[in-house]
């Protein structure tokens, strides 16, 4: 079942949000403390340099428009306070019922997650994930999910379904943003066929969707990854260049 139409509108306010560790970098950079960043210094450096940020950004951005919408929601995740923790946010609509919404990885909208509920199904779903079949479990605490492409491979994710404290929030992505590894940048292309997955990892980037995977073609200069990063995002520039120089010479490790 597809969330409400209040929930949506919130969700949908981040359609144009890429997940991306560009801005954690060009912030350390910047010798400012604290590392994670609050909601109204993103919406700042939002509205002047086009960014918006990794999972615990995004998490924290995400429980503030819904809650200025009374729309109640908190974060769940797994491995705080390590390098492959991963947050998102369940959200709640007027019965109760929580949604999962993950920005981090770019999911197409929410999706319900309450396993009491009598619409919930751990059948595969489409439309929730670009290019996959999604089918969801719940086990006492763990929402599991299991990814299903067309070529047949499989991956899976888990969530710990059990609310973050706020501070344990804000402490776990102080932890974040102080490890890099490597720039990732993830966001969602509308099209009128469907939704694409656009992905810039290590000097390559490629779209998936209902036919798979399509490899872009290669980037041949950092000249080259500042602007196709500029042209997908609308980042910032010079932004984008301090970023990329800070992780060329990092030597910590991030998500």
């Amino acid at each position: 079942m597809r969330a409400s139409s209040d929930l949506l509108a919130v969700w949908h306010a981040f359609d144009a949000f890429p997940m991306e560790t560009l801005t954690k970098a060009w912030h350390f950079r910047s010798g400012n403390e604290p590392k994670q960043r609050s909601v109204e210094l993103m919406r700042l450096h939002r509205e002047r340099y086009g960014s918006s940020g990794n999972c615990f950004d995004l998490a924290l951005w995400l429980i503030d428009a819904f809650r200025r919408e009374g729309i109640p929601a908190y974060a769940v995740g797994h491995d705080l306070l390590t390098p492959n923790a991963h947050v998102a946010v369940a959200a709640l609509d007027e019965r109760g019922r929580a949604y999962l919404c993950d920005l981090g990885d770019q999911w197409i909208e929410p999706i319900l997650i309450d396993a009491e509920s009598g619409d919930f199904t751990d059948e595969p779903l489409a439309g929730f994930v670009s290019g996959a079949r999604v089918a969801l479990s719940v086990r006492e605490s763990w929402l599991h999910v299991a990814y299903l492409r067309p070529n047949g491979k499989r991956s899976e994710q888990a969530y710990d379904l059990r609310p973050i404290a706020p501070d344990a929030l804000v402490a776990a992505g102080e932890y974040s943003q102080r490890l890099l590894r490597k720039p990732l940048v993830e966001r969602r292309i509308y099209t009128e066929a469907e939704v694409l997955h656009w992905d810039l990892g290590d000097g390559t980037s490629f779209l998936s969707g209902n036919r798979g995977r399509t490899e872009e073609a290669p980037m041949r200069s950092q000249a080259d990854r500042v602007e196709r990063i500029r042209l997908h995002t609308g980042m910032d520039r010079q932004v984008i260049e301090q970023a990329l120089a800070v992780y060329g010479t990092a030597s910590i490790e991030i998500e």
